[in-house]
């Protein structure tokens, strides 16, 4: 048998990648973050620029390639942090050798985009070095330290959200207002946390629900207040269905304040959606003055409910239809199939073109299927028009 020699391995993986490049000094960078813009936190954020422009001057080995930060933003969401983005894609067009950062959490707080990133320097053979545990990227073992330890900053995140959430329901449970939006018809006061009405928004509001409880649908109204000049809570002079419908749901306007109307679903992608029973909602009757009676609120909401007919669990029963009650257009809700029964929504046919025209339609037909009312045809409107006049 042939005797084997053992050929002692000598250079590492790293100075193979290496040894086309000639590097005397390494291009140093820093990057600092703070999540929160109290005097304490900036004061840390200075801190942070000062230790690592030092740091980076005093080591001859090192040359400065710039700090990078980012001020009052929270690290668990890596696309919103304008300082990391660029000292990343100056990382990849090779600006830079080498990154320093005090720890973990300051790089990311979420365990996908301190490894996603990591990873991303180590095919270019950028080290990342975390001071406060002491690792850097391009070691062997430095990945599975990073992991565990990215778990822990992460679910160091997960503790705060939880905390805080419940500081916040401890809040509204004892009657303090609690991130206050805004409506229209009123003024809020954050040093106080008291809301007051503002008289000229407040005829607006008005308006609405008069002319919503008289019959108008919320596109009618929409357009005559942008007409009469009206502008929405956000200085908008633009009007939308939604924006009418939000003031006539909002029940701030009867003197009530509704608490926990959203709630955060993950505090890693600081999705929020709105709460449906899912967490607890803080309910304070009478707690400012009004702008419209209790009756009035009632009646509207009677005849929203009535407009819009939602089967249990947002699911339409197939025998059934969901109906929209407005008066967008002259017959809106006024015209029925003479076969199923069903209202008949309006439809346009070529439109942009010179054959144009507008045809109303049996909604079981058009919306879920000819099947549904085979006998049923498109009615010109120009006829149903005519039809009128000759009934008048």
């Amino acid at each position: 048998m042939a005797k084997v020699d053992v050929i002692k391995a000598q250079v590492s993986v790293t100075d193979r990648r290496r040894r086309s490049k000639s590097i005397e000094r390494k291009r140093v960078a820093a990057y600092c973050r703070i999540s929160t813009d109290s005097e304490d936190q900036l004061n840390s954020y200075r801190s942070q620029v000062q230790y690592h422009t030092d740091k980076i001057s005093e080591n001859v080995d090192w040359m400065m390639a710039g700090i990078y930060a980012d001020e009052a933003i929270t690290g668990t969401q890596v696309a919103k942090r304008e300082g990391f983005q660029k000292m990343i894609n100056d990382c990849m067009s090779g600006q830079i050798d080498m990154v320093i950062t005090k720890s973990i959490s300051r790089f990311a707080r979420n365990t996908l985009d301190t490894l996603k990133y990591v990873r991303m320097l180590k095919e270019k053979d950028i080290a990342v070095f975390f001071e406060d545990e002491n690792i850097n990227t391009l070691s062997m073992d430095g990945e599975l330290l990073l992991v565990v330890l990215s778990a822990v900053a992460q679910q160091e995140v997960e503790n705060i959200s939880s905390n805080v959430k419940k500081g916040l329901a401890m809040k509204m449970s004892r009657g303090e207002i609690v991130g206050f939006a805004g409506a229209l018809g009123y003024d809020y006061d954050p040093e106080t946390k008291s809301i007051s009405v503002n008289e000229e928004e407040a005829k607006i509001v008005q308006y609405i629900f008069k002319r919503y409880i008289e019959g108008m649908g919320a596109h009618v109204i929409a357009r005559e207040l942008e007409q009469m000049g009206a502008l929405t809570n956000r200085g908008n002079k633009s009007w939308y269905d939604s924006t009418v419908l939000g003031i006539i749901k909002n029940e701030k306007y009867k003197g009530d304040l509704l608490q926990g109307k959203t709630f955060t679903v993950d505090p890693i992608t600081k999705r929020r959606l709105g709460n449906l029973g899912e967490v607890d909602q803080y309910l304070m009757k009478d707690h400012h003055e009004p702008i419209i009676s209790e009756e009035m609120w009632e009646q509207a909401q009677t005849i929203l409910k009535r407009r819009t007919v939602v089967h249990e669990n947002s699911n339409v029963d197939p025998n059934s239809y969901r109906e929209q009650y407005s008066r967008k257009f002259a017959f809106s809700c006024m015209v029925k199939c003479g076969f199923c029964g069903a209202s008949l929504t309006r439809r346009s046919w070529h439109s942009g073109s010179k054959y144009h025209k507008n045809i109303w339609l049996c909604i079981s037909s058009s919306k879920y299927g000819k099947r549904n009312c085979p006998e049923s045809k498109g009615i010109a409107e120009e006829y149903n028009g005519s039809v009128f006049k000759t009934k008048i």
